[in-house]
């Protein structure tokens, strides 16, 4: 049997990692400024969270949801406190798209409507409705075609006016837009959002599947506006690289047993592994290493010739050039031994583990000078 020829592949294969560094079967290193897609939150094979998954699978890898799981409690315990949501509740599942795919279903639950409000250059994945409700027809099957969306411009608030309509089921935005190309929602725009999907019934959801766990600076990313959304969906850097992802959920929700379900969701193996990820971003304060590293990141990258614009927050960092990109990203692999990622044909994005140190930034910036 052949794989899916889903993906356009670089012909390396990576076997091992350490920290920010990656190892290919040849034995040759690279920097890792992507992180696998912001997925290597706390750096690879970090020896707490090896330790973590090792022990628990030794003992119990899998049982389902019908049981009680008490490292689930514990999970949800952690991330509340480290997250500033110790009053909402937590649905675990296994990825982005699911975790947007349940906030978009438990908010027309909510309030019985069908619409969603999205917004242009947005990505929240390829299931269902999560697809439907990204910016990019290319993704959409005719069988995803029946949620009806309507795209807003980001940080245009009269685009949004028309959630007066009260016909609306829910808004969905992510915290930073991440495949969009690093744009960043206005303080005053969020604030104004929030207060209109309050006066209409409408569930603001936040997407912080890519901007959140720390990734800003702050925990999460739409943190920086002083608003508390009615869901918040986060994937990613919840478990280093193990599939895993959640939906936060205000008090407002009552739960219906029968409306929401998983099999593989909130595993033992995978909170186990989220646990030690928590208690390693405190240890190491990491959420404080992203924003202090990304600040300095993204001061000498705006020094640099030959760069349009730097955008972003934290260690969530979009380099945009007047030229594509593809033969600059290409001399940082091949060349310089860097991995980096895009969004679209001129934007280079940057999104390593947050342990991404000083000494490693610039040795990053190093290796980027070579290639301009």
């Amino acid at each position: 049997m052949n794989l899916f020829d889903v993906y356009p592949l670089f012909p390396i294969n990576i076997v091992s990692g350490k920290g920010c560094k990656v190892y290919d079967d040849k034995g040759t290193e690279y920097l890792d400024v992507y992180g696998g897609h912001a997925v290597v939150s706390v750096g690879h094979a970090h020896p707490k969270y090896v330790k973590a998954i090792s022990n628990q699978a030794a003992k119990l890898g899998f049982y389902s949801n019908s049981v009680i799981n008490s490292l689930q409690e514990d999970f949800a315990k952690k991330l509340g406190i480290a997250s500033g949501y110790d009053n909402y509740s937590l649905f675990l599942i296994n990825s982005g798209a699911e975790a947007n795919e349940n906030a978009l279903k438990l908010a027309s639950f909510h309030n019985g409507r069908k619409k969603v409000l999205s917004f242009k250059k947005s990505f929240h994945g390829r299931t269902s409705a999560a697809v439907k409700v990204t910016d990019n027809p290319n993704y959409v099957a005719p069988v995803n075609e029946g949620l009806e969306v309507v795209f807003a411009e980001l940080n245009d608030i009269d685009t949004v006016k028309e959630l007066e309509t009260q016909t609306y089921s829910s808004v969905i935005i992510e915290g930073v837009q991440g495949i969009g190309g690093i744009y960043t929602p206005d303080n005053q725009f969020m604030q104004e959002l929030q207060r209109i999907c309050s006066a209409t019934n409408t569930v603001l959801i936040l997407d912080e599947i890519q901007s959140g766990y720390g990734r800003s600076g702050k925990f999460f990313a739409h943190q920086y506006a002083g608003i508390k959304p009615d869901i918040i969906t986060v994937a990613k850097g919840i478990c280093n690289g193990f599939p895993m992802a959640g939906v936060l959920i205000s008090p407002a929700f009552k739960a219906v047993h029968g409306q929401l379900g998983t099999t593989f969701g909130g595993n033992q193996l995978g909170c186990a592994g989220a646990i030690a990820v928590l208690e390693i971003m405190e240890e190491e304060r990491l959420i404080e290493n992203a924003g202090k590293v990304g600040d300095f990141l993204i001061s000498e990258l705006k020094k640099l010739p030959g760069i349009k614009e730097v955008r972003g927050l934290g260690l969530m960092i979009g380099m945009e050039f007047e030229q594509p990109v593809k033969e600059i990203r290409s001399k940082l692999l091949f060349e310089q031994k860097v991995f980096t990622g895009v969004a679209g044909a001129h934007i280079i994005r940057l999104l390593p583990p947050l342990s991404l140190s000083m000494e490693e930034a610039q040795e990053f910036l190093a290796r980027l000078k070579m290639c301009l």
